[in-house]
């Protein structure tokens, strides 16, 4: 099974190739803006490098969210038309669940303390951030939602577990929780990558988990908020 993932969900611009779950290739931008001429040199560099030519896919997976308006919309309009073009599946992994399969398995075999859950953190504006909660077998516990930081925040979580905070949002959780003794901070960037989705979405093939390619939407959380200019007096 040959697997072509994308995830563009903030501003780093990834494509990965998986051929049977062993990773063969992955390619990342970091850039301010994702394009979708970005992307798709990316895609192209990964599948001709690897030895593989797009034809050859057996599905295509993609990052649905939640995360930039701008980049899921790319991302998603690029997967679909791959699949459109070579009649292959699609698949939809939450971005979220994809960062926190970065670390879970370390968490995965502590013996000790608390029960842990992964939160998977990303920036929104002022003090927001999408978040969600896994358990450390890669269960969703708490679903995907955007949510205002506060000394309150996670307090009924954290009375019965300890809390892994990560991603590019965490740094507003620990301005609040950081002295909290089981709110964790692991001193290690995660972000979105197509190669995580690309293992979870391996997952999803062999469950037969696919997307309706017509009708199916990012993951934006929000509805986008479209500013109007003042007019000049």
């Amino acid at each position: 099974m040959l697997l072509l993932s994308i995830d563009t969900s903030t501003t780093i611009c990834s494509v990965a190739l998986h051929q049977n779950g062993t990773l063969l290739g992955n390619y990342e931008l970091f850039t301010e803006r994702t394009s979708s001429a970005m992307l798709t040199t990316l895609i192209d560099q990964v599948v001709q490098h690897t030895g593989f030519s797009l034809s050859q896919l057996d599905a295509v997976a993609v990052a649905k969210g939640p995360g930039s308006y701008t980049g899921l919309r790319i991302g998603v309009s690029t997967a679909k038309g791959l699949c459109f073009s070579l009649d292959k599946p699609l698949i939809a992994v939450n971005t979220l669940q994809g960062m926190a399969e970065h670390i879970r398995p370390f968490y995965a075999t502590r013996a000790t303390g608390k029960p842990v859950l992964i939160c998977p953190m990303i920036d929104a504006r002022r003090m927001e951030v999408y978040c969600a909660l896994f358990d450390t077998a890669g269960h969703e516990v708490a679903p995907t939602a955007a949510k205002i930081i506060d000394e309150a925040s996670f307090a009924a979580e954290l009375a019965i577990h300890t809390l892994v905070f990560v991603g590019d949002g965490a740094a507003k959780c620990r301005s609040v929780l950081g002295n909290h003794p089981d709110a964790l901070f692991p001193e290690i960037v995660i972000s979105p990558s197509a190669r995580l989705i690309g293992q979870l979405a391996a997952d999803a093939w062999h469950q037969g988990r696919f997307e309706d390619v017509v009708t199916f939407e990012p993951f934006y959380l929000k509805d986008f908020m479209a500013t109007t200019p003042r007019k000049l007096v």
